[in-house]
Order: structure tokens, then C-alpha cells, then sequence
């Protein structure tokens, strides 16, 4: 389910609690971002890809709150374990202006 979100916003009209992974590398972020769709019922917003020097990444997820926590927190102890993970983050409700400043 993480295909369509490569590179380009899916297009999702009910945006619940935002979480976000950055990763150093492209590879490390596909394998967090599918490990994260795996672990919680969310669905991927966006995979930025290759911005910046080495490839950072990062990708945007949405679901309920309890569901995003658990897929970010999957996805970035994939990411942690390889030394790659940059950030996460989740927010619980994210203000319509941030939503549409990240897609």
C-alpha cells in the first residue's frame, strides 16, 4: 500500500492523527514505511524520497491515534536498530495549514 504514496500526496479526505519517520537513506525509509503500514491500520499519505545529502527520507502516515503510534513506533525501531533513523513524530491532530504545508 506504500506504491502509490511514492513521490506524490494520496489523495485522503479524512486526515486523523499525523505521524511522520525520517530515515537517512531511501532504502531504510521503504522498509520502515512498510513495516509501519504493517504494524497499525493506518494509511501512507506521502514517501518523500532522496531530498538532500545521502538520500534522507521521510514519510507521512494517518489513522486513529492509537494505530499511528503503534505503525510509527514499528517503523522507526526498524530504522533505529540500522542507525538510520533521523526522527519521529506523531500528532495527534494536526492543524489543516500543516497538512497542507507538508503535501
Amino acid at each position: 500500500s506504500i506504491l502509490p504514496s511514492i513521490g506524490r500526496a494520496n489523495a485522503l479526505k479524512d486526515i486523523k492523527a499525523l505521524g511522520i519517520i525520517e530515515t537517512f537513506t531511501v532504502a531504510s525509509l521503504i522498509e520502515a514505511a512498510d513495516a509501519a503500514v504493517k504494524a497499525g491500520d493506518v494509511e501512507p499519505l506521502l514517501l518523500h524520497l532522496a531530498f538532500g545529502i545521502g538520500g534522507k527520507s521521510y514519510t507521512l502516515l494517518t489513522g486513529e491515534v492509537a494505530s499511528v503510534k503503534a505503525a510509527v513506533e514499528e517503523g522507526s525501531n526498524l530504522a533505529s536498530e540500522k542507525g538510520l533513523l533521523i526522527r519521529q513524530v506523531v500528532i495527534p491532530r494536526p492543524a489543516k495549514q500543516l497538512i497542507e504545508s507538508l503535501l
